[in-house]
């Protein structure tokens, strides 16, 4: 007997209905909208799959409310465009996921699956979330900073950032149109790599020979012992398989570019919220409004500098890569921070997402405790097939 098309929407909607209480990753759900939509998918290699859409992107016909009572029922008139990429595929939206306030530090009431009483991480924490309990398959997130490599790397999936350009940002509440990038959450590597496929053709590609730049991340901040253990642990399984692997060293100059992220970010912020700044400061945390004010404060000829550095470093990193497959480091300091009152650091993924490179997270390693820790590897954005190559056989080896 055929199974109905609205099945693994209908197993989907169950599974939320037993995790929903304890994990608080949905902000709405569309049973009727979701049981429709797969009705009516058309036959593509995403046909039925229902995905979970981070509350700044737009689904037609539902709120986008960006975690703030100031955007509070604001209904999209249009698929953002990568739902749309997502529909033509045959994938089905089941509801929209929770976002921290206008995609930036102040946390919403997401938990952990892993753990409830640890954050699930940044801004993307609720399409995390949705995964690691086994909800969707597959979510939508976006990075500005850290905001899908940390909560992936928090809740144990894999995700995707795409290179900042590559994919169109129509239909998201931005922040830093200069580093804002759509991205994907699913439970594997090889669940992303045909999502990517569906999205803009992009296939994955495994490299007969794999070249990897390790890179720990301890000159930006304290990295955790369990993180660097499985840092060198993957490293080795690597180098088992055949990978050639060799030290990053100092060449990125990160902490230059880390400090970089944090003037373009915080300029571009405080001008694309400049409206809500003025209008309701009362209405915005406190998180937010000093980002906004010190980029209201930040010269211009400093956001300039920061620019140039950014487009120097972009450079001699794409040089870097050029022969080399990836840059392979931990995606987050370490294992989820206990408490959920703050969602983590984004440190390790400031310099990356400043020269608007692709990012993959790849799961698998916990902590003593049980807690999962990703790494990420960081890749050409002209070659994401073999930075998805590259990511699998990293999940492979970790396995």
């Amino acid at each position: 007997m055929t199974p109905p098309r609205t099945a693994a929407v209908d197993d989907a909607l169950r599974r939320l209905e037993n995790t929903e209480p304890e994990i608080r990753a949905w902000v709405r759900v569309d049973p009727d909208g979701a049981r429709a939509a797969a009705e009516a998918a058309p036959d593509g290699p995403l046909r039925g799959v229902p995905f979970g859409v981070k509350d700044i992107i737009d689904v037609a016909g539902l709120p986008t409310e960006c975690g703030t009572p100031l955007r509070r029922g604001r209904i999209a008139t249009h698929h953002a465009w990568l739902v749309d990429r997502l529909r033509h595929a045959g994938a089905v939206p089941l509801g929209k996921t929770v976002t921290t306030e206008f995609a930036y530090f102040h946390p919403g009431p997401t938990r952990n699956p892993h753990h409830p009483a640890h954050t699930p991480g940044g801004s993307s924490s609720g399409s995390a979330a949705a995964v690691a309990a086994g909800v969707v398959p597959l979510a939508l997130g976006s990075q500005t900073a850290g905001s899908l490599t940390r909560p992936a790397s928090y809740c144990g999936v894999a995700g995707y950032v795409a290179p900042v350009g590559a994919w169109s940002t129509r239909g998201f509440t931005g922040l830093s149109p200069s580093l804002d990038a759509p991205g994907l959450l699913a439970a594997r590597v090889s669940d992303l790599g045909g999502a990517v496929e569906a999205v803009d053709g992009t296939r994955t590609e495994e490299p007969e020979s794999l070249r990897i730049l390790v890179w720990p991340g301890t000159e930006l901040t304290a990295v955790d012992p369990a993180m660097l253990s499985a840092l060198h642990r993957t490293r080795q399984a690597l180098a088992a398989s055949g990978a050639a692997t060799d030290d990053l060293g100092t060449q990125a100059a990160t902490p230059a570019l880390a400090d970089g992220h944090a003037t373009v970010m915080a300029y571009e912020a405080a001008r694309s919220l400049a409206a809500e700044h003025s209008e309701h400061p009362g209405a915005l945390s406190t998180h937010l409004r000093d980002l906004l004010d010190r980029g209201h404060s930040t010269p211009e000829a400093d956001y300039r500098a920061a620019l140039e550095t950014a487009r120097t470093a972009r450079a001699r990193l794409l040089d870097l890569l050029s022969d080399a497959d990836a840059i392979l480091g931990p995606a987050a300091p370490g294992p989820a921070p206990h408490g959920l009152g703050a969602t983590g650091t984004p440190v390790l993924s400031r310099p990356w997402q400043l020269l608007g490179l692709p990012v993959v997270t790849v799961p698998g390693h916990r902590d003593p405790h049980g807690m999962p820790l990703g790494l990420q590897l960081v890749g050409h954005p002209d070659r994401v097939g073999r930075l998805l190559g590259a990511a699998l056989r990293a999940e492979e080896a970790i396995r």
